[in-house]
C-alpha cells in the first residue's frame, strides 16, 4: 500500500512555511464538506471515473483476449492520442514494460513495440513511418470526443498508408478505435469502416480516463496484467472512501497542497526517484494544472486559482533544478515518489585497480539512489522548504494502478476544497475553437472573423 510521510509539510520540521498542526481542527468542516462533495457524486455527471475500478474480472479478461490478436500479430503498437488519452497509456507502459523494452529482441520482449504519438510534428510523423512495417503495426486511436484535431490527422495520414499497403479489408483490422459510443466524427468513421471500437463512458472526462478502455485496451495488447491494475486502483478508491483524513492519503495531501498554495507555494512539484515512474510526473501535471486552474468558483464568484505542476526526475535533477528549489523564492511544494524495492539490484564492485571511490565500493546503486533522495529532503527541510513523501513498495501493475488512482483523488478533493468545478476546461476548449477556426471548419466562421479582428503592431516585432 502507498504510504505518505508529510512531516517536512509542517511547521514543526520546516519552520513558517510550514502548516500549523491547528489548521486542521480549525478546517475541519472545509475538509469534510470536500470529503463528501466527492463521494456524494461518485459516479454522477463528470464523477463516472470514480466507479471504473468497479469493473469486472470477467470484463477485464475479455478486454484482454480481445486483444489478443494484437499481441500474437503485432510487430509494433501504436497509440495515436493526445493529452489523457497518450499521458496515461504511456506512463503505465514506461512503469511495467522493460525499460528498454523496444531495443529487446523479439523473443525477449514477449509483446510488440510500443510507441505513443501524442503530437503532430511533422518530423516526428515521417520518424515512425520510418521505424515501423505498416503491415504488422496496429493503431489505438483514442479520442474522448471524437474530434481532436491532432488525432484525427493522424490517422487520416495513417489509414490511408494502410489501405494503399495492405488493400481497404485488411487496413480495417489494423485500426482500433476507443472513443465516445454515438458521437463525433472519429465514431461515424468507425461505423461506415467496421472498426474495432470500445467505448468512453459519457462522464468520464479525459484525464481522468487511465482506467476505462483509454488505458486498458492499449494494457491489454502489451501484455500487463489488467486485472492487477484495477485492484490497485480499488485499493486506493477504498481509502479514499475513509472520511478520516488521518487515513486517507489523497484527501490529506490535497489538503496539504491547497493550504500550501494559499501560503503562496503556487507551484507544485513532482519528482520521482525512479525512472520507470518518470512519466506519471506527466500524468500528475495533465491533472493538476488543467483540473484546478479557474477563473470562476462554484458560486459563479471570480476567483484565480491553480498551483502551476512542474516535473523533475531524481537523481538527474538534482544537478538541474534543486539549487532553485533550495534557495530560489518560497513558492513551491516538492513530492517525491520513492520505490523501495526496486525489481533489479546492481552493486558498485571492490576493484583494488581503482584507488579511489572507496565510499561507493561494496553498495548498491539502489542504496546511492536512495541516499541521494533522503539527502535532497534532508536539504529542503534544512531551508525551510516543504515536501513531502510517496512511497511505493514495488513498482508492479498493482501500486500503478494504486499510484494513478491517488492521484485522481488527490486532484478530485484539492478541486472540492478550492470550490472550483474540478472537471470543466474553459481554457483548452477556446483553443480548440481557434484551431477549427483557422482551418476553416464550418460553424466556426464568427471565431475567425473575432481572430482576424485583433490587431497587432509592427512596432513590437522584431
Amino acid at each position: 500500500m502507498i504510504k505518505l510521510d508529510y512531516n517536512f509539510m509542517m511547521d514543526t520540521a520546516v519552520g513558517k512555511h510550514g502548516l500549523k498542526a491547528k489548521e486542521f481542527a480549525k478546517d475541519e468542516k472545509r475538509i469534510t464538506t470536500a470529503f463528501e462533495m466527492v463521494n456524494r457524486n461518485r459516479g454522477k455527471g463528470w464523477q463516472e471515473w470514480t466507479e471504473l475500478p468497479l469493473v469486472s474480472v470477467s470484463e477485464l479478461n475479455g478486454i484482454y483476449n480481445e486483444m489478443q490478436f494484437v499481441r500474437e500479430n503485432a510487430e509494433s503498437f501504436v497509440v495515436l492520442g493526445i493529452g489523457g488519452s497518450a499521458l496515461g497509456p504511456l506512463s503505465i507502459f514506461n512503469a511495467l514494460l522493460h525499460f528498454r523494452h523496444n531495443d529487446l529482441p523479439k523473443k525477449k520482449r514477449n509483446a510488440p513495440k510500443y510507441f505513443v504519438e501524442d503530437n503532430i510534428d511533422p518530423e516526428r510523423m515521417k520518424a515512425l513511418l520510418d521505424v515501423v512495417d505498416l503491415r504488422t503495426t496496429y493503431f489505438n486511436v483514442i479520442t474522448k470526443s471524437g474530434e481532436t484535431s491532432e488525432t484525427l490527422a493522424q490517422f487520416l495520414i495513417l489509414y490511408k498508408l494502410l489501405k494503399q499497403e495492405l488493400g481497404p479489408n485488411e487496413a480495417k483490422k489494423h485500426i482500433i478505435v476507443t472513443t465516445t459510443i454515438g458521437k463525433g466524427t472519429l465514431y461515424k468513421i468507425a461505423q461506415k469502416e467496421g472498426f474495432l471500437t470500445f467505448p468512453i463512458g459519457e462522464g468520464v472526462g479525459g484525464r481522468f480516463s487511465v482506467f476505462s478502455s483509454v488505458g486498458l485496451v492499449p494494457c491489454a495488447a502489451m501484455g500487463i496484467d489488467v486485472v492487477e491494475l484495477i485492484n490497485g486502483a480499488k485499493a486506493m478508491t477504498d481509502r479514499s472512501l475513509q472520511p478520516n483524513i488521518n487515513t486517507n492519503p489523497a484527501l490529506m495531501s490535497a489538503y496539504l497542497q491547497v493550504k500550501a498554495f494559499e501560503d503562496g507555494k503556487n507551484i507544485s512539484v513532482m519528482m520521482p526517484y525512479a525512472d520507470s515512474l518518470k512519466f506519471m510526473a506527466d500524468f500528475y501535471g495533465q491533472l493538476w494544472g488543467e483540473s484546478l486552474a479557474k477563473l470562476v468558483d462554484l458560486d459563479g464568484k471570480a476567483t484565480v486559482v491553480g498551483q502551476t505542476p512542474a516535473k523533475a526526475l531524481g537523481v538527474t535533477d538534482q544537478h538541474s533544478q534543486i539549487q532553485l528549489y533550495t534557495e530560489g523564492p518560497f513558492d513551491k511544494v516538492i513530492t517525491f515518489i520513492e520505490v523501495e524495492k526496486f525489481r533489479d539490484s546492481v552493486i558498485m564492485p571492490h576493484d583494488d585497480g581503482v584507488d579511489a571511490c572507496c565510499f561507493l565500493k561494496g553498495k548498491t546503486l539502489n542504496q546511492l539512489l536512495s541516499y541521494e533522495m533522503q539527502a535532497t529532503r534532508f536539504a529542503l527541510y534544512k531551508a525551510g522548504r516543504p515536501n513531502f513523501t510517496i512511497t511505493l513498495d514495488k513498482v508492479n501493475a498493482f501500486s500503478v494502478g494504486e499510484l494513478l488512482a491517488y492521484f485522481m483523488y488527490q486532484t478530485a478533493f484539492a478541486g472540492a476544497l478550492l470550490n472550483i468545478d474540478t472537471y470543466n476546461q474553459p481554457g483548452v476548449e477556446e483553443g480548440k475553437k481557434a484551431t477549427f477556426a483557422y482551418l476553416g471548419r464550418k460553424g466556426y466562421e464568427d471565431k475567425l472573423a473575432e481572430m482576424q479582428a485583433v490587431k497587432t503592431s509592427k512596432e513590437f516585432m522584431m
